[in-house]
């Protein structure tokens, strides 16, 4: 595996595993985004590749989409940028014919947590932080954050975590069904393999099966969903305290929403 990749792949015993690798915290450019779109082509198309385990690099699973390459967007349109990077990648998640499993192996926000929410399966170190982050910079929900996370802890809580941006914690996260599991750090890489192998080696076909069935039964909406975030993002995008949110991040300052 070559480092110089903001993607690496590596198959073994039937697992994929993808590995976000843009340090220091794996936050997505454009070139991340479109690596992680092709992994999960090669998944679909490899009959090798039995299950996905999804992580990230060093100690962040992802802070999600990089705020200073994101300036580059808003000279265009968000709701386009999204129906060409995320929106796709999600549905490619979910309609994935295979198990994808998350191995939360540290922080992640934003679009990532939509990613990690739209896996399968999630197994967490005991140090992750869950941070729906995008009211930080004064924008909405996107990559299927609205549907996911309400779904997953309940429309009080994930309302409670999305207005005021704080982190949800591991242990929080596994009570309330946001993970499935949560182990010592230390150990995550090699429980989160296991794991992958056991789904690898199990009914796959059925498991796709199953996952259709999920998606029809739970997110029937989701390409509609996405579609609607994208638009409220736009109109986000253009608005006050999204220019307040981006200048405040990018000075390192707590933004001032109230005074503009």
């Amino acid at each position: 595996m070559s480092t110089a990749n903001p993607v690496l792949t590596e198959l073994n015993q039937g697992v994929l595993k993808i590995t976000l690798n843009r340090p220091r915290a794996n936050a997505f450019d454009f070139a991340m985004i479109e690596a992680a779109q092709k992994a999960f082509v090669n998944a679909e198309r490899d009959t090798q590749v039995r299950c996905v385990l999804l992580t990230g690099s060093g100690s962040v699973f992802s802070a999600g989409q990089d705020v200073k390459v994101f300036q580059e967007v808003e000279a265009g349109s968000i709701r386009y940028h999204l129906q060409r990077t995320y929106n796709p990648l999600i549905l490619q998640i979910r309609r994935l014919a295979k198990p994808v499993l998350a191995a939360i192996n540290g922080p992640v926000a934003g679009a990532a947590l939509g990613i990690a929410l739209a896996c399968d399966l999630r197994i967490a170190a005991d140090d992750a932080r869950f941070v729906v982050g995008f009211l930080g910079i004064g924008l909405s929900l996107d990559s299927a954050v609205s549907l996911f996370l309400p779904a997953l802890i309940g429309l009080g809580r994930a309302a409670e975590f999305t207005f005021t941006n704080q982190p949800i914690t591991a242990e929080q996260a596994l009570a309330w069904g946001l993970v499935n599991r949560v182990v010592p750090a230390a150990e995550l890489p090699e429980r989160a393999s296991g794991w992958a192998t056991e789904l690898a080696q199990g009914p796959v076909h059925a498991m796709g099966l199953a996952k259709r069935a999920f998606n029809k039964a739970v997110h029937p909406n989701l390409e509609l969903v996405l579609d609607y975030e994208a638009h409220l993002q736009e109109i986000a995008g253009r608005g006050e305290e999204h220019k307040e949110g981006v200048s405040a991040f990018l000075e390192k300052r707590a933004p001032r929403f109230t005074v503009m």
